[in-house]
Order: C-alpha cells, then sequence, then structure tokens
C-alpha cells in the first residue's frame, strides 16, 4: 500500500485532510492514485490510519478521508540517539536517510573540532528542515510510523545536556583511539541499556580534548573493532550493532 506522511497538526478531527499542494502532486503525479484508492497515513509520531483519496475537481484541491486507525507497531527494545559529527557533501544526507531505515529514535548533528563542514545558526537550521524531509520520505519508504527527531546542529554543550537531562541514557563515544586488544566493544557496552547515546566523530576522529569531556561528561569510550571506517560507515554500523544486540536487527 501507498504511503504519504502528515504531520499530526495537519490531521483533523473531521478526519478529512486538506493536502498541500506537493502532498497531492506526489499522489496524483507520482504515484498516479485515482479517486477511491486506498493509501497509509502515518503521522510521524507512531500512529498510522487507512485513508481514501476523495474526488476532486482539481489536483490542488485533493483531500483524503481517514478511516480507522491502524494497529501500532511493536515497543522497540532500545531507544537509540545517533549523535554524528558533520559530514562534507551529502554523506550527512546519506546517514539521515539510512539511520531513519535502521531505526534510530533521533539524529544529532555535532559540530566537532575536526569536521570539515562549518555551519552558522542560519545555515545550521536550513541544513536541518532539509535532513527532516529526508527522514520523512525514508520513513515513508520503510514502514515506520515514526520519524526521528532531528535537531539543528549541536556542540559538545548540548550532547553533554543530553545526557543530563536524561541520566537512565547510556553515552557511548565511538573512539578509534580504543581499538586496542582491551578495548571496550560496543556491543558489550550496550547491553542491557534501553536508551543509548552513540557519538561518532569526523574524518579525522574526536581530538583529545573531545575525548576528555565526553568521559568527563560520563561517556564511555567503545570501539567497533580493529578497522578504522569512515564517519558515513561507522555510525550506521554502530547503530547496527547496538540494534542487533537487542535484538531489532537480524
Amino acid at each position: 500500500m501507498h504511503r504519504l506522511f502528515v504531520p499530526p497538526e495537519q490531521l483533523h478531527a473531521s478526519g478529512r485532510i486538506r493536502l498541500t499542494p506537493e502532498q497531492a502532486r506526489h499522489l496524483g503525479t507520482v504515484l498516479r492514485l485515482k479517486p477511491g484508492e486506498e493509501i497509509e497515513v502515518f503521522d510521524g509520531k507512531g500512529a498510522r490510519f487507512r485513508a481514501w483519496l476523495e474526488d476532486a475537481p482539481e489536483l490542488d484541491a485533493a483531500v483524503l478521508r481517514l478511516a480507522e486507525p491502524l494497529p501500532e507497531g511493536p515497543l522497540r527494545a532500545v531507544d537509540v540517539t545517533l549523535v554524528q559529527a558533520l559530514a562534507k557533501g551529502e554523506k550527512m544526507e546519506l546517514i539521515v536517510q539510512k539511520a531513519t531505515e535502521l531505526g534510530a529514535a533521533r539524529i544529532v548533528p555535532l559540530s566537532s573540532e575536526r569536521a570539515v563542514v562549518r555551519l552558522d545558526a542560519e545555515r545550521g537550521g536550513s541544513k536541518a528542515e532539509r535532513w527532516r524531509r529526508v527522514a520523512q520520505e525514508a520513513a515513508r519508504q520503510c514502514g515506520r510510523a515514526d520519524v526521528p527527531r532531528i535537531d539543528e546542529p549541536l556542540g559538545w554543550d548540548g550532547v553533554l545536556r543530553l545526557l543530563r537531562d536524561e541520566p537512565g541514557r547510556r553515552g557511548l563515544l565511538l573512539d578509534p583511539e580504543a581499538a586496542g586488544g582491551a578495548a571496550l566493544r560496543l556491543g558489550a557496552a550496550s547491553r542491557g541499556a534501553r536508551r543509548v547515546l552513540i557519538a561518532v566523530g569526523p574524518e579525522g576522529g574526536f581530538s583529545a580534548e573531545e575525548r576528555a569531556r565526553a568521559e568527563s561528561g560520563g561517556m564511555i569510550p567503545v570501539s567497533l573493532g580493529p578497522l578504522v571506517l569512515r564517519t558515513e560507515t561507522a555510525g550506521l554500523a554502530a547503530l547496527s550493532v547496538v540494534l542487533h544486540v537487542h535484538g531489532e536487527l537480524g
């Protein structure tokens, strides 16, 4: 069944949704749906509904009529926040897309010391809006009813504040410098934690000062193994490992 993201504020108590021109074009032009055809609507917060496309004189006046809500999916065994150092080019969009497909609950772009990308507040806000659209589309395609929260870029102050505000969330610092034989592996470090935060550095890794600051903030340095992965690979691999340990993948 085709799916459409409709934010909660667009859902109407009458059960009829007036589509935006963009949504109407997607249903009518891209999917070529006809009046009376069924579609699944999801609100990005976990709710799903059956809906039908009503007849309309013009595409831009298209309306969906909601029917009964669909069953909610099972509760996830682990809630993962992925803190990802800003990556250049289209790598951040790839990370957001794939992390959404894998099941990340929240994605926090990190302005780290060695990151090549630098964003001021205005550009950071516009980039975050773009990443949110990427996440919404990825959720639509992979069948998620919820969309991960995408923050505007934060510094270390913001990341460590997240951990202080959620004392039950285990903070794990992915650190290639900890890849020796005695290093704690990510899978073992995440076992038994229902809420996890994984911080992934840029291509050049975290600086010594950043590692020390993260550890002083309660984060545990962990390793994925002896190989050094690119930043866009490391975050997705780390997310996959944690989800596998908790039975969400594999």
